[in-house]
Formats: C-alpha cells, sequence, structure tokens
C-alpha cells in the first residue's frame, strides 16, 4: 500500500456535508483507507476571487491503486456529487475538487495528472490543512511544514485562512 496525499474543496451548496460525502466515497476502506483527516478550513477563493469563500481539507490515504486510478476514482466522486469539470470555469464556483497532492516519492509529469502536485508551494489552502496531519512529509526533498512556513516569505499569502469548529452531522 502506498501512502497518498489528497486535498479536498468546494464552494457551493451545503459545502462541509458534501465534502464529508466526498471523503466517505473515495475512502472506502478496501481500495482507499482514510489514515488522517485534517480539520476543515474556511479559505479565500483563488485563481477566480469573484465568488465565495471556499472550504478545503486535506487526507492521508493508504492504496494499491495506481496514481491514475486514484485520480480516476477522485474524478468520479466529483461526478458523483455534482461537478462537471467539462464546463466549469476552471477556478471557479464548484461543490468539489478532489487533488491528487502526492504519491509517495512518485514523480509523473503527464497531461492530466502530475505528481506532485506542480503548484503545492503556492497554495496555501493546502498546505495549511495539510501541514496540521502531515507536517514531517517529505515530499520533492522538504517537509509540508517547511513548505507552509515560506509561504509568506515567498509572496503568498497565508492570511484569511480559518480553522472551522469540528461538524455535527445530522
Amino acid at each position: 500500500m502506498t501512502e497518498a496525499l489528497v486535498s479536498l474543496g468546494g464552494n457551493v451548496g451545503d459545502v462541509r456535508a458534501t465534502l464529508d460525502r466526498a471523503v466517505q466515497l473515495f475512502c472506502d476502506g478496501v481500495e482507499v483507507r482514510l489514515v488522517a483527516r485534517s480539520s476543515d478550513y474556511m479559505t479565500p477563493p483563488w485563481g477566480v476571487t469573484d465568488q465565495p469563500a471556499f472550504v478545503n481539507l486535506c487526507l492521508v490515504v493508504k492504496t494499491a491503486l495506481s496514481p491514475r486510478r486514484l485520480l480516476e476514482r477522485a474524478l468520479a466522486v466529483e461526478a458523483t456529487l455534482g461537478r462537471d469539470r467539462a464546463r466549469a470555469l476552471r477556478w471557479g464556483p464548484r461543490p468539489v475538487d478532489i487533488d491528487l497532492i502526492a504519491y509517495g516519492d512518485v514523480s509523473l509529469d503527464e497531461p492530466d495528472l502530475h505528481l506532485p502536485h506542480p503548484r503545492l508551494r503556492e497554495r496555501a489552502f493546502v498546505l495549511v490543512p495539510l501541514a496540521e496531519i502531515a507536517p514531517d512529509r517529505i515530499i520533492d526533498g522538504v517537509s509540508v511544514g517547511a513548505m507552509l512556513g515560506g509561504i509568506d516569505a515567498g509572496g503568498i499569502d497565508a492570511g484569511g485562512i480559518e480553522r472551522l469548529p469540528p461538524r455535527i452531522a445530522p
């Protein structure tokens, strides 16, 4: 089984309920086993800024699926929960977004699958929740905690990210 790091987010509908459902669908306990889940974080929009704030979280999972099959699983969960990537505005509003951040120590550069995620160091909305659950995880020779520590120094603003209290499920 390989350890993978996964980021989830969304800003349309009952986002926290949708993200809870996404985690349940993605982590079936057989092909994908949940190891750790971060808190939920309210984060400012990135890319397209004229839209509602996002809720983001990260997962550490163990899987025997290949990176490609894990991506296919993520895309299937997104589609099940109402995301239409073909019609969506890039970086625009969405009910759910699932990104593979890292898969073991694998490096891939394929047209629709890049590992580790090429913009990880630019994304405080990923690094903040990821540092909560995997601060010592090394990606491309640097720990997640060190990447987060370098965010503000690198001109990327980590401001406006707020840890949300635990959600009480209905």
